[in-house]
């Protein structure tokens, strides 16, 4: 059977609520990935240009620092990566993981939580960053859905 891990990272929580539903779920190990510096409200204002979030978006080539890391990734199979969708993908902390670790042979499957807009080119964004991964197209899920619809998606992997 394989291991499997669901590391996320949210800005407002919301993110954090379907991961923590997604892992009790399919009986999976549960990784936030924090900032190193957290977010606070004015960072994360959209509409604001100079905003810490807009700034990191605007430059494809930022990595946030985070503030821990996994303890054995090497023993994870597959890796459910959570994100909220920023500037309709993932946020660059997202990059900073994926290029933390050697994904090689794993099966790595993003999720996102969103308003609206939908998960975009976030698929393709990991797999060029693990290129000796096999990632999903992934999906979008709304704040209340159901563990069983969680369990249902993710058990074509887990």
């Amino acid at each position: 059977m394989a291991k499997v891990l669901v590391a996320y990272f949210s800005a407002s929580g919301v993110t954090g609520q379907v991961a923590e539903r997604l892992a009790s779920a399919i009986g999976a190990d549960l990784f936030e990935i924090r900032p190193e510096v957290p977010y606070t409200s004015a960072d994360l204002d959209w509409r604001n240009k100079r905003s810490r979030s807009s700034v990191e978006m605007g430059d494809a080539s930022s990595r946030p620092a985070i503030a821990s890391q996994v303890e054995d990734m090497a023993a994870y199979d597959v890796v459910f990566v959570g994100f909220p969708i920023w500037w309709y993908r993932e946020p660059s902390i997202i990059d900073t993981f994926i290029e933390g670790y050697d994904f090689a042979g794993k099966t790595v499957v993003p999720f996102a939580t969103s308003g609206g807009s939908g998960i975009g080119n976030s698929g393709r964004n990991l797999q060029a960053l693990a290129p000796e991964a096999k990632v999903e197209q992934g999906e979008r899920f709304a704040t209340n859905v159901a563990a069983g619809e969680l369990a249902a998606w993710a058990g074509r992997w887990a």
